[in-house]
């Protein structure tokens, strides 16, 4: 294989639908191309439908889901058109003692090594990053508005 082609970055862009079983097999297989593997793996791919079912559930059901690999990790950004998620959400996500609602954006942020949130009048991105090694030995993933130019 040409080692241009080798050496080319693709993004996977996914717009939000009902199909939740694409939309994880077509983030699985990405983010295993871009080097995560066993339960980091899967890890992700639970948050990334816990945050999908949100955009359907909560937010404007419509959107898009945008990955991307680097050397460190996989970022994953969640976009809902409807721009409902606030930091707010976040800051009050627990596990309902019920089990009947609400604990999406809990399981999210205890699954990924960082989980971040953008608004704007038109839309919310929430941000997944997961780090190709455990936490504690990968390097800082691109803070919001810092991200590697390429993106």
């Amino acid at each position: 294989m040409d080692a241009a082609i080798m050496n080319m970055e693709f993004e996977l862009r996914c717009p939000i639908s009902a199909d939740l079983e694409l939309i994880r097999a077509l983030v699985h297989a990405h983010a295993r191309r871009g080097g995560l593997r066993g339960a980091r793996l899967e890890d992700l791919v639970i948050a990334v439908n816990e945050a999908v079912t949100n955009v359907l559930d909560h937010g404007g059901a419509a959107g898009m889901v945008i990955v991307r690999n680097s050397a460190e990790a996989v970022v994953v950004d969640i976009v809902d058109f409807a721009g409902r998620l606030s930091h707010e959400h976040l800051a009050a996500a627990k596990i309902d003692p019920t089990g009947s609602r609400g604990f999406g954006l809990w399981v999210i942020q205890h699954l990924c090594d960082r989980v971040d949130l953008e608004q704007s009048d038109q839309s919310s991105r929430l941000r997944l990053h997961m780090c190709h090694r455990s936490p504690g030995d990968c390097l800082p993933c691109p803070r919001p508005g810092q991200e590697d130019s390429r993106w």
